[in-house]
């Protein structure tokens, strides 16, 4: 795919020193240093390498890449690592796309503690699903699921929900039994949406407890325990929001699904428009029309835009993408290949990377010479800051 025209990058060069000028001692260690990976991906800053082609006189630069996950250049190479990582592991069965949310309200109090909320909010989701799957009166199995945290909404609000992609069954209670559920239907969302709301509750209550949590703003007064147990109160009454997706067409579509969602930033550099000093305009989705097109443009402050971009950077060392029950990391390997054995079935060949649809092609090594065919091979390694000494038309590529 061709460049962008606009990118967030260039955004945060011309921009970004007047906003973290102006915003100095209110933007944390991480986000600045996100600003600085952006601003300084695939291009001389980094270094890289010059590649030729073997059979023609085609040559280009390839600068490095940040490899930030917040990075909306990086994340299509990402993603089709991680996706050709994931193929082994489907299974031939339906699956299931359900999505977790909480109450505006306390995503509030989510952000200002982002590490204990978000994590509470993965685990809250994934023992909703396994619970109501072990009931005997529902599916009577044990379930796995890779669950997928996004904190955004399409306008750039704070919107922390959980994506989670569901096989269509599990093991019976002793192990030795494949149980499918009823085609085209997972669990309740109703039911779902019940233990949802009392599981992540609990937590939220353990966690101030625990003295976890911290408040600021109008809402620093629930540091008070009489004034948080009076807030939290209304919660318990209200309708949650959990919604299950019809489900997919088979494991292919399961990839390239995951392939757009696993490692999606807030916002991608297709959907910019416009920017200058003043205002930042955008592509996004007004969910709030039920028929007819959703697409709009939005038109914020650039300052503002550059705020909503950073309130979604996550915190160092955060996992953003979880396996939970028969998927889990220590035991999905053995569980994936008892499953087969009771299906009967072989391991199921991944999608290529056209199927996956990624939101960025990007020229490497493993992509032979766009003008012949021929194979690319490195002539020159430059560092940090270096200028190439070989001549190339001034392309930026991903290294």
């Amino acid at each position: 795919m061709p460049r962008p025209r606009l990118e967030i990058a260039d955004i945060f060069r011309r921009y970004g020193p007047a906003w973290r000028s102006a915003n100095l001692g209110h933007v944390s260690l991480g986000q600045l240093k996100v600003m600085s990976a952006i601003e300084a991906c695939r291009t001389e800053t980094l270094g890289g390498h010059v590649a030729a082609c073997t059979k023609c006189d085609h040559h280009h630069i390839a600068y490095n890449s940040c490899k930030n996950r917040h990075c909306p250049k990086c994340q299509g190479p990402a993603a089709r690592d991680w996706i050709a990582a994931r193929a082994e592991d489907l299974l031939p069965v339906e699956y299931f796309h359900v999505v977790f949310t909480i109450p505006a309200e306390i995503a509030r109090i989510a952000y200002w503690n982002q590490k204990a909320v978000y994590g509470l909010l993965f685990r809250a989701s994934a023992q909703t699903v396994m619970t109501i799957a072990a009931d005997p009166k529902r599916l009577g199995a044990k379930v796995g699921m890779t669950s997928v945290l996004h904190t955004w909404g399409s306008a750039l609000t704070h919107h922390p929900h959980i994506h989670m992609i569901v096989p269509g069954g599990g093991l019976s209670p002793d192990g030795n039994k494949w149980v499918g559920c009823k085609p085209g239907f997972f669990l309740h969302v109703r039911v779902l949406a019940r233990l949802f709301r009392r599981l992540f509750l609990e937590g939220l209550l353990k966690l101030y407890r625990a003295g976890q949590l911290t408040f600021f703003g109008n809402l620093a007064c629930l540091a008070r325990a009489d004034a948080f147990a009076k807030w939290l109160a209304p919660f318990r009454k209200t309708d949650w929001v959990v919604y299950a997706k019809p489900p997919f067409g088979g494991p292919v579509a399961v990839l390239a699904y995951l392939s757009r969602y696993t490692h999606r930033v807030a916002i991608s550099n297709n959907r910019l428009v416009s920017a200058d000093a003043s205002t930042v305009a955008f592509r996004w989705k007004d969910y709030r029309i039920k028929r007819g097109d959703r697409q709009k443009v939005m038109r914020l402050a650039t300052p503002e835009f550059i705020r909503r971009f950073l309130i979604h950077v996550l915190p160092e060392g955060f996992h953003r993408i979880r396996h939970y029950g028969l998927l889990a990391s220590s035991a999905r390997k053995t569980n994936i290949r008892k499953i087969r054995a009771l299906l009967a079935v072989q391991s199921e060949k991944g999608t290529t990377e056209q199927e996956m649809e990624p939101e960025t092609t990007s020229l490497t090594l493993r992509e032979p010479c766009p003008c012949c065919g021929g194979p690319m091979r490195i002539i020159e390694i430059f560092r940090r800051g270096q200028i190439p000494m070989s001549r190339a038309p001034p392309r930026e590529q991903a290294a």
